[in-house]
């Protein structure tokens, strides 16, 4: 079969950790591994223009009782005639005239061009970053609201209206099982757009931080994604509906359902990289047992 024209399907925005799927492409990288992609695919994928959720863990089975571990799985880009994965693409995801695509990688032997396979994920290691992925958006939000008198020039709003500190300042997110880290630059650019670094003090924010987490996830609120489509690169959104206050954030990752029993925590550490302040936050997330 020739390589795919059209995006990859996608079913994990919706929290599916299966799916019936076709195999459309199986090419033998120069590493020796198997590159395969299917039409739909339950597989969250790490997106190297931003990684910052991993890939899921997870098997493909053949209909013959056959598996196949997926040792990684990454989003590619096809003009048709050749794949290029992860930061290999030539252009950016989304671009007119190339298929974005879901490319799961197995070792050695593997499932053949027009083969019906299901792909199964890891559920609990799902839920696990996916708690994390929640914990990262809802922290995020509180440390732009605990930051908001600190600026001294109007900048761009996040979700709730605050001054969006974590779009101007991060630098980068690593989201892992149960928690996540960020890691802002508070350099000579966020202070020219009016951001005060002077006498930030960690523990104040970080305890101004988690009162409002405590406020926001007490509500048990619900959690969606919403989409414009079922396609990799189809426009995706996480929504949450906080206290008199409703979110909605871009987001390509994978989530919780609700704030029903969750804590999140936060603890905040300042540091320096070669003489400009950097800001991590590291947050912490609890679930109920039946999450």
């Amino acid at each position: 079969m020739t390589l795919p024209t059209t995006d990859t399907r996608v079913t994990y925005p919706s929290g599916a950790v299966e799916s019936a799927s076709r195999v459309l492409h199986v090419e033998i990288r120069e590493d020796g591994r198997r590159a395969v992609l299917l039409d739909t695919t339950a597989f969250h994928p790490v997106d190297s223009a931003w990684p910052d959720q991993g890939a899921d863990r997870g098997e493909l089975r053949g209909s013959d009782g056959r598996s196949w571990p997926v040792t990684d799985c990454v989003v590619g880009a096809t003009d048709g005639t050749t794949l290029h994965l992860g930061a290999e693409s030539p252009v950016r995801k989304g671009t007119e005239g190339w298929a974005f695509v879901v490319v799961h990688l197995t070792d050695g032997d593997g499932p053949a061009e027009g083969d019906d396979v299901t792909v199964s994920v890891d559920a609990a290691h799902r839920a696990a970053v996916s708690a994390g992925h929640t914990g990262c958006h809802l922290a995020s939000l509180a440390l732009n609201r605990a930051l908001a008198d600190r600026w001294r020039k109007d900048v761009a709003p996040d979700a709730l209206g605050a001054p969006n500190f974590d779009a101007l300042a991060i630098d980068t997110t690593v989201i892992g099982e149960f928690g996540s880290l960020d890691t802002y630059r508070l350099g000579k650019s966020l202070r020219r757009k009016g951001f005060t670094v002077e006498d930030l003090d960690p523990e104040e924010t970080a305890a101004a931080v988690n009162a409002t987490l405590a406020a926001w996830t007490a509500t048990g609120a619900s959690i969606g994604i919403t989409a414009d489509g079922p396609g990799l690169t189809d426009r995706r959104r996480w929504v949450c509906d906080l206290p008199g206050e409703h979110a909605e954030i871009p987001c390509g990752g994978t989530h919780l359902t609700s704030l029903a029993g969750l804590e999140v925590l936060v603890r905040l550490d300042m540091t320096d990289a070669d003489g400009t302040p950097v800001l991590l936050m590291h947050t912490r997330v609890g679930v109920p047992a039946t999450a």
